[in-house]
């Protein structure tokens, strides 16, 4: 109930599950022996192989963990779920920003591990049917079941050894963490409503005057929304063949919005606080016939730089966020050094340290086309991981080292740190939420992860929760509060710990957030040194205890 529809499928007919013994390709040691090789079959349609499903026996103490960031359950024994990449504001369920198509199964006396090597859809009936079975099922299409091999074979890669042993295999394999700049686990502040120069300087500086240090500010609100790209109110010409901007293009208005964006980023920068732009990757189609935004649309059309349609026409976001817009096409070589180059100046230039890589879940529909010849069913799932890698290697062309802040990702996505864990509302339940998804996260290889602490929507945290959710923050690998926008509705729905403290009569909030976000910044040696252990023993900065004791029930 509610896939979505595949033009390409309306014409299938008939189909029908037959036998399927040589569909998977197994690899892995001898000592794993999991498959149920009787239970494989593969479902044919007139034109080939569509799906291949098969059965991984499971004893009665095993608990199954993983399959991306997940907020309903640490243990996925008696769930249902599947791999897709998925937009699901707030209130997520079974629903993630970040599957991933592996899982650790820990026992009391052996824990193993597997991996579906695809990019394409998955399903998993973890014991629920059939209490000693996990029950996968894999679409497979025109590229094979792997995105490549084309002939409807599926790979599936079995893993042995104590859950971090298992871990480890699998990010050799899928793209290995690298250990982030030690300035990423000081403490983080954002707001959604931070729309000026003025505003986020007031922020910082408000900060630093109550003793809260502040490591690193995100703002979210500075662009015109039209190409990302630009600052609000900032007057440029425009390059009508979508040529790059540097910063002598810009003048800014002294009575704008951002009348001086390198002096801010320069007084920041002096203050010890790193900075990341807000990104998304898309160009919106309804802000008018003219302009920078227009021009972008017409050179990502004119020169197929757009993911696109069975009919060759670009693509439009059928989502509910900026619907209609057009998506960069990552497999294409020219198309991402385009959208890279426009970018170069903030970091070169500004001295941007980084991005917030928002979105990422646009791409829907299996029978889309990419430059590199894949559909829709086999790519949609990589477009995030290849939106980060892109700001990567924007960053370290620049010399810079590389900080991406995502919501979304895939089998890969580990390679690309950072991670946060997507919008919720500002409940005790969300809370928890938020805290099994870190936990599942880490267990399939998100290492640097964080989330909105105490929530980002809704009304604003009573002090035990926001207090109790920094707490749970100054431990997490990633400390940070965010706030949606508001739309300058009063009072402040902004989650900084004085706006809690006032808008609560509770004065104590300032002071036991002082306490936690102090100790946060003495713990900053300690954290980065444990992040070079972590990639190295693959044991993630914040686990499961099964990590530690796998055979303790």
């Amino acid at each position: 109930a509610g896939e979505e529809t595949s033009t390409d499928a309306v014409a299938v007919r008939p189909v029908s599950w037959q036998p399927g013994g040589d569909r998977i390709r197994l690899i892995g040691p001898d000592g794993v022996d999991v498959l149920d090789r009787d239970s494989i079959e593969c479902l044919v349609a007139s034109d080939g192989p569509r799906r291949v499903r098969f059965a991984l026996r499971l004893a009665d103490d095993e608990h199954v963990v993983g399959f991306g960031e997940r907020y309903h359950a640490l243990d996925q024994r008696g769930e249902v779920l599947d791999a897709r990449v998925f937009e699901q504001y707030k209130g997520q369920g079974h629903r993630t920003y970040l599957p991933v198509p592996f899982a650790i199964v820990i026992g009391r006396t052996r824990s193993w591990g597997f991996h579906v090597v695809t990019s394409h859809r998955t399903w998993y009936d973890v014991g629920a049917s059939r209490p000693d079975r996990i029950i996968v099922e894999a679409a497979v299409g025109p590229e094979g079941g792997d995105g490549g091999a084309g002939d409807g074979r599926l790979t599936l890669r079995l893993y042995a050894g104590e859950p971090a042993e298992v871990l480890r295999q699998f990010l050799t394999e899928t793209g290995q963490p690298t250990p982030p700049p030690s300035w990423v686990f000081r403490p983080w502040m954002s707001g959604n409503e931070w729309n000026t120069q003025a505003r986020v300087l007031a922020e910082v500086r408000r900060s630093l005057a109550e003793q809260i240090p502040v490591g690193v500010v995100v703002i979210e609100a500075w662009s015109d929304e039209s190409t990302f790209v630009a600052f609000r109110d900032a007057r440029y010409p425009v390059h009508h063949d979508g040529a790059p901007h540097r910063l002598a293009d810009f003048e800014f208005p002294a009575d704008g919005a951002w009348p001086d964006p390198k002096a801010m980023v320069d007084e920041l920068h002096a203050a010890g606080v790193k900075v990341l732009l807000w990104q998304i990757p898309l160009v919106p189609t309804d802000r008018g016939d003219s302009g920078q935004g227009a021009a972008h649309l017409a050179t990502m059309t004119e020169r197929g730089y757009a993911v696109r349609e069975a009919d060759g026409s670009p693509y439009r976001n059928r989502g509910w966020w900026f619907p209609g817009a057009l998506l960069p096409d990552w497999t294409n070589p020219e198309a991402k050094r385009w959208w890279l180059e426009k970018r170069r100046y903030l970091v070169e230039e500004l001295g941007i340290d980084g991005f917030k890589t928002d979105g990422g879940e646009h791409p829907w529909g299996d029978e889309l086309r990419y430059f590199d010849g894949s559909r829709g069913s086999a790519s949609n799932n990589l477009f995030p991981v290849w939106y980060a890698a892109a700001y990567h290697e924007l960053m370290r062309s620049a010399g810079r080292p590389p900080v991406t802040f995502s919501r979304a990702g895939f089998t890969g996505s580990a390679a690309f740190p950072l991670h946060w864990a997507g919008d919720e509302d500002s409940t005790w339940e969300a809370f928890r939420s938020s805290i099994i998804a870190g936990l599942t996260a880490a267990a399939s290889g998100i290492f640097f992860w964080g989330w909105d602490l105490a929530g980002f929507s809704g009304d604003i945290p009573d002090p035990e929760l926001y207090l109790r959710a920094a707490a749970a923050a100054c431990f997490t690998p990633i400390m940070q509060y965010h706030s949606e926008y508001n739309h300058h509705r009063r009072p402040s729905n902004d989650r900084t710990p004085w706006n809690i403290a006032e808008r609560t009569g509770r004065p104590e909030v300032l002071t036991v957030f002082r306490r936690f976000a102090q100790l946060r910044e003495q713990l900053v040696p300690y954290l980065a040194a444990q992040a070079e252990r972590s990639v190295a023993t693959g044991k993630p900065l914040m686990r499961p205890l099964f990590f530690d004791h796998p055979h303790d029930p």
